[in-house]
């Protein structure tokens, strides 16, 4: 079963962007060009953007091959399909990796046991329950990266298949 998705690069220093390439083509099975643009937001970095389509699964396969690079900063999402739901996968330098399971409608679906942990947490005096909330939601992700989304208007996108 295949799904759809995008790969949003919202900054990487130059020298970084082959290594991104190569990253990616060793996941999708397919060599890879990016089309990397100047990201306005972050004097000195690049920034790019693809559409895919591949196996299921492919989204956190891509997530995990870019992360831990610092200063590279990415959005990994994948359209839910018939065999399985949606995802999203945010990185920043600071933050690491945020994962959310989505619906069909894009919202994200936080599993039971990650309500109950951050119930427990709260409850315990740990923390504050909103702020468990909100890392659920990926706000802290979100926040950091809206600048970078903001400034990629108007991108171009390119379709990549994954060979089978």
């Amino acid at each position: 079963m295949t799904t759809r998705g995008v790969l949003y690069v919202h900054s990487a220093p130059r020298a970084l962007c082959p290594h991104v390439e190569w990253a990616v083509a060793g996941v999708l099975g397919t060599r890879v060009n990016l089309d990397w643009i100047r990201q306005p937001a972050a004097p000195g970095t690049w920034r790019s953007e693809f559409s895919w389509q591949a196996e299921a699964g492919t989204a956190s396969k891509l997530a995990s091959a870019l992360r831990g690079w610092q200063m590279l900063r990415f959005e990994v999402t994948a359209e839910p399909s018939a065999t399985a739901e949606g995802e999203r996968y945010s990185c920043t330098p600071d933050l690491g990796i945020f994962h959310a399971v989505t619906g069909i409608h894009g919202d994200i679906l936080i599993p039971e046991d990650r309500l109950r942990a951050a119930l427990v947490r709260a409850q315990s005096g740990e923390t504050e329950l909103e702020s468990e909330l909100t890392k659920l939601l990926g706000k802290p992700w979100d926040d950091e990266l809206e600048p970078f989304r903001y400034a990629g208007e108007g991108a171009p996108v390119r379709w990549l298949h994954q060979v089978v």
